[in-house]
């Protein structure tokens, strides 16, 4: 099940960047201490107020921005 409806954007929050259900935390944030190694339950400990859905929300957000169209050259 898709957990994208978690990701919110407010331009007067965290200057508009993408953050989880509008908490102050921002998806980069997540995405950042996945990269260097940490676990989602790390992640959850050291963010109380985050839930197992806003990291895989993270995740997802970040494959769907990474896709784009393949142009063919004729």
């Amino acid at each position: 099940m898709s957990e994208i409806h978690r990701i919110t954007v407010d331009p007067e929050q965290c200057g508009g960047r993408p953050t989880l259900r509008n908490l102050r935390i921002r998806v980069k944030d997540v995405l950042d201490l996945l990269a260097a190694g940490a676990s989602h339950a790390e992640i959850l400990q050291d963010y109380p107020a985050l839930e197992e859905g806003d990291v895989q929300a993270a995740l997802e957000y970040a494959a769907r921005q990474s896709d784009h169209p393949v142009l063919h050259v004729a």
